[in-house]
């Protein structure tokens, strides 16, 4: 199997994916029509990214049946041509959560306690002592408000609770909550359960809306991830909610922030930001950018780098080797993103047969010239190899006389019966 690298690339996945059996092109600069042509040049089965965009000339243009963001999103990749074509599109969830988090706090440190301003001033040989004394507010007992509570959220969580925060927490896919009221299933909060659930449910709140958890947060940190449910997310009625003075962190999407209503109320508002990610960043490594928000007064700004630690890139490069490996051996693809959740299936028909050449070839054979399209399909073998049992979701049901022609046909078909919304029909 060829795998074509189009990105900087751990040497340890390089090596993991060469032990697999695979055959490994790096070329990292590729991009845009050297991507295109590299594709058809290489026919590699299987295409590895990071930051690189990914488009439906792309995808048309070689041999591909999977793509890999090595990455937690996948907002680079042109999805829906990914899924026209059957090609599989597979991310690496969580492996770069801690980074990440490790990055939100540092950056809400240093807004409280101006790190950067004070290091600017130093370097210039300017001792200023008296501007940057007494004057951070402190962590202990500030309220972080959590925009998303996916595996980054709930790491920014827990080092906030360990530096004595409290917090409210909100997210796009809703959050279950036990009898204390405290969140369930959050294995990274269980080492404060054991103290006292009670005093940490006063810690915790969980709130209905963004807009909630701004009125209530002293510090906002972003941790949704893109797509249509949060586009926009913290708009202008968000921003306004916020107390004046308070915190905005943005490590997640530029997308899912106003960043013009923001520069506003930093102006109004007086408070203070700190961004990892840009509306029209430059794609490469390096680049001349410049953005309105980086030079107003009270804002850091970091390269997205949020992901970009050792540990987090040796753990994607892991996973990577992990999905590639698996795709190779089963055919089957971790983490996909792209297989329909729903398809238009009406009925399930279940055909148990002879295990014998020929029969499925005959049922989809009449089932195509009734016109009926099978959406799912699996088979599975009995004991002894003598018999199986095929189901096969349809887009409708087959009428009575192709059911028995597919029984004329094939005598190794044993019995054919139909499951329509959970019923039973057996014909």
């Amino acid at each position: 199997m060829k795998v074509l690298i189009a990105d900087k690339f751990e040497k340890s996945g390089i090596d993991g994916l060469q032990a697999a059996g695979c055959e490994v092109i790096f070329e990292p600069d590729l991009k845009d029509d050297t991507l295109v042509e590299a594709l058809k040049r290489t026919g590699a089965e299987v295409l590895v990214v990071r930051s690189t965009a990914v488009t439906e000339a792309m995808l048309a243009s070689g041999s591909l049946a999977l793509v890999v963001r090595a990455g937690a999103g996948y907002n680079t990749i042109d999805v829906k041509a990914a899924s026209r074509r059957g090609i599989y599109v597979s991310n690496c969830p969580g492996k770069n959560s801690i980074a990440v988090a490790e990055l939100a706090l540092g950056l809400i440190i240093a807004l409280d306690r101006r790190i950067p301003d004070n290091v600017a001033e130093l370097r210039l040989g300017k001792w200023n002592k008296k501007e940057y004394s007494s004057k951070a507010r402190g962590l202990y007992g500030q309220t972080l408000g959590i925009l998303g509570f996916g595996s980054i959220g709930q790491e920014v969580a827990r080092r906030a609770l360990a530096c004595g925060m409290n917090l409210v927490i909100w997210s796009e896919i809703g959050i279950k909550v036990d009898r204390d009221g405290l969140p369930v299933d959050l294995p990274l909060l269980l080492q404060f359960r054991p103290a006292s659930p009670a005093l940490l449910a006063q810690r915790i709140t969980v709130a209905a809306t963004a807009a909630e958890v701004a009125e209530k947060s002293d510090i906002v940190s972003i941790h949704v991830a893109a797509g249509p449910l949060t586009k926009n997310l913290v708009n202008e009625d968000v921003i306004s909610r916020l107390k004046p003075g308070a915190y905005v962190i943005n490590t997640s999407r530029a997308d899912v922030l106003d960043y013009k209503a923001l520069a506003k109320a930093i102006k109004e508002k007086n408070l203070r930001a700190a961004v990892d990610v840009y509306p029209g960043e430059p794609a490469g490594a390096t680049a001349e950018f410049t953005t309105a928000i980086i030079g107003l007064p009270g804002v850091y700004g970091t390269h997205h780098i949020g992901a970009s630690t050792d540990q987090s890139q040796e753990a994607i490069a892991g996973e990577t080797v992990r999905i590639v490996k698996t795709f190779k051996e089963t055919g089957q693809v971790p983490n996909v993103v792209n297989l329909a959740k729903k398809t238009p299936a009406t009925f399930s028909m279940i055909v148990r047969h002879k295990d014998q050449p020929g029969v499925l070839a005959c049922v989809f054979g009449k089932l195509g010239a009734a016109g009926i399209n099978a959406q799912e399909t699996e088979n599975i073998v009995f004991e002894g190899a003598e018999a199986a049992i095929a189901r096969i979701n349809l887009d409708k049901a087959p009428p009575a006389e192709v059911v028995e022609a597919m029984k004329a046909a094939c005598p190794a078909i044993l019995d054919i019966s139909l499951v329509p919304l959970g019923d039973v029909a057996t014909v």
